[in-house]
């Protein structure tokens, strides 16, 4: 799986390409299409589609003779899957820092109800 990641999050590295993704979220699209709003050619766009097929988040069909490309999203879901685990790691270490903080307001707020001084730690 580490591999697959690895793909993923190299071909999600390039701004065109996540630019890329964003408007095949919206629908299928054709290279030229996609190409439109970047100033760049259809094989530059093309190289891109490459990496992103690679990574297995893009899949290419037929129709006649139009070639859309279509976003696949089960890469996306194992690299949000991989992060959630940092996410959630970060949110408790968020929430303990959170409580500490609540818990020195208190105690400063005490201090200043009461008049004690406000001492540094030794």
């Amino acid at each position: 799986m580490l591999t697959d990641l690895d793909t993923t999050f190299a071909a999600l590295a390039d701004p065109t390409r996540r630019a890329i993704l964003a408007r095949l979220a919206a629908g299928e699209a054709t290279v030229t299409e996609l190409a439109a709003p970047f100033a760049m050619s259809q094989p530059a766009i093309s190289k891109h589609l490459r990496v992103l097929e690679r990574a297995g988040l893009v899949s290419r069909g037929r129709d006649a003779q139009r070639r859309p490309c279509r976003l696949e999203a089960a890469p996306l879901r194992e690299a949000t899957a991989w992060l959630a685990a940092y996410r959630d790691h970060w949110a408790e270490r968020y929430q303990r820092l959170d409580a500490l903080l609540d818990e020195l307001r208190s105690a400063e707020e005490g201090q200043r109800d009461t008049g004690t001084p406000n001492r540094a730690a030794p």
